[in-house]
């Protein structure tokens, strides 16, 4: 894909902000505030990725309901903290 990085921020954020599930959004909005900006493109694409996931897996994940595949481990809980923090 052909996306300028600003651009794939855009979409990042509209994907986050928009999920399904209002405690999702809610979520992933706050951790995009706090987080998005300075992402590098490893944890861009990783967090992208991430996005592709259902809502009820990710809520689960998140709120420690289920344990996280290891390759969102670290960016889940790093997703908990805000979580957490509201």
């Amino acid at each position: 894909m052909n996306e300028t990085h600003e651009n794939r921020l855009k979409r990042i954020w509209m994907r986050s902000k928009y999920r399904g599930i209002r405690e999702m959004d809610l979520i992933l909005q706050q951790f995009c505030k706090d987080h998005l900006e300075d992402m590098d493109d490893a944890a861009l694409t990783l967090y992208d990725a991430l996005l592709y996931e259902n809502d009820q897996d990710l809520y689960q994940w998140v709120t420690g309901q289920v344990e996280t595949p290891e390759k969102f481990r670290a960016l889940v809980h790093d997703i908990s903290l805000t979580f957490n923090r509201t």
